[in-house]
């Protein structure tokens, strides 16, 4: 899925561990090669290919991420789209060539997006594209998701005491005998050094959407990799926005729109969807801006000076 897999677990012995984390593995790259768009033969690509046919079968892990990325874009207004894969593909390929995408490109991706285009048969459990070079991309929701089914491989195997990070996408189960996994929050200004603030989370899913790692500069206007399905633009600026939910799947997906939304209408966002906490992290021309909801229940105590 484009990132690297991380599993932190306690276990009774090396044997136990070793077990449960090859279990959590495989479960992650079966889920690779469900979901990805970074590998043609995918099962992702394959109803990407075959868009604008009839309805296709599709597994049981996919059509639940389908279901939950349409729930989201409702409730979002379209800020997440999972159909926005042609775009996105223009702005990557825009990223790597550091020239904007052209509009008359940029023009006919956007009328293969929309969220009315796909549709999906729960009873069945098909799929149908119904434009032909529709593509669909869940960058936005798929490794939040395969760190929560990794979790769940885990406990199977007895295994509760344990961390999944895809990225910037973190799921938790219970604690080492704490009251919670400290996790950071890298600062906007200098993402490479140490978090200054800290989150302490239980049986949880924490996600940090920005353009850090991901970003190109282009006359003079800094573009992050995350794209506004609305109007097919890269979002312009430098920002960061980390989302507390009740499991990964949910915390990815969120932090994603609230990227798109910005802090007003993303604030908005958090405040009517309970157990979601926001921390919302902008640059400007007087500094960072701060905005925050229902964050203070999982903010970390200061952690005591070194000796």
């Amino acid at each position: 899925m484009g990132t690297r897999f991380k599993i932190i677990l306690y276990a009774p012995d090396a044997t136990v561990a070793a077990r449960a984390a090859d279990k959590a593995f495989e479960r992650i790259a079966r889920l690779d090669d469900t979901m990805s768009d970074y590998r043609s033969g995918s099962e992702l690509m394959s109803l990407c290919h075959k868009a604008g046919g009839p309805p296709i079968a599709v597994s049981e892990d996919l059509f639940r991420v389908l279901s939950h990325s349409q729930e989201l874009a409702k409730q979002t207004g379209g800020a997440f789209d999972i159909t926005a894969g042609p775009v996105i593909h223009l702005w990557r390929r825009a990223r790597r060539r550091r020239e904007l995408p052209e509009k008359k490109e940029l023009a006919q991706a956007r009328r293969l997006v929309g969220t009315k285009y796909l549709r999906l048969d729960a009873k069945a459990r098909t799929v149908q594209l119904l434009k032909s070079g529709m593509m669909l991309d869940l960058g936005g929701i798929a490794k939040g998701y395969a760190a929560d089914e990794a979790l769940k491989a885990l406990a199977q195997h007895g295994i509760s005491r344990a961390l999944v990070a895809a990225g910037g996408d973190i799921a938790v189960g219970a604690p080492p005998d704490q009251p919670g996994w400290r996790i950071g929050i890298a600062p906007l200004e200098s993402p490479d050094k140490p978090p200054t603030r800290y989150l302490l989370l239980h049986d949880a899913g924490v996600s940090t959407s920005g353009d850090a790692a991901q970003h190109v500069e282009i006359g003079g206007k800094r573009y992050s990799h995350i794209i506004d399905p609305r109007t097919g633009r890269a979002l312009v600026g430098h920002s960061s926005v980390t989302v507390v939910a009740p499991n990964a799947t949910a915390s990815d997906g969120l932090a994603t729109a609230l990227s798109v939304l910005g802090p007003k209408r993303g604030l908005a966002l958090v405040r009517s969807t309970p157990h979601t906490a926001t921390l919302i992290l902008r640059a400007s021309e007087k500094g960072t801006q701060t905005f925050e909801y229902n964050l203070a229940p999982f903010v970390a105590p200061a952690a005591p000076p070194a000796p």
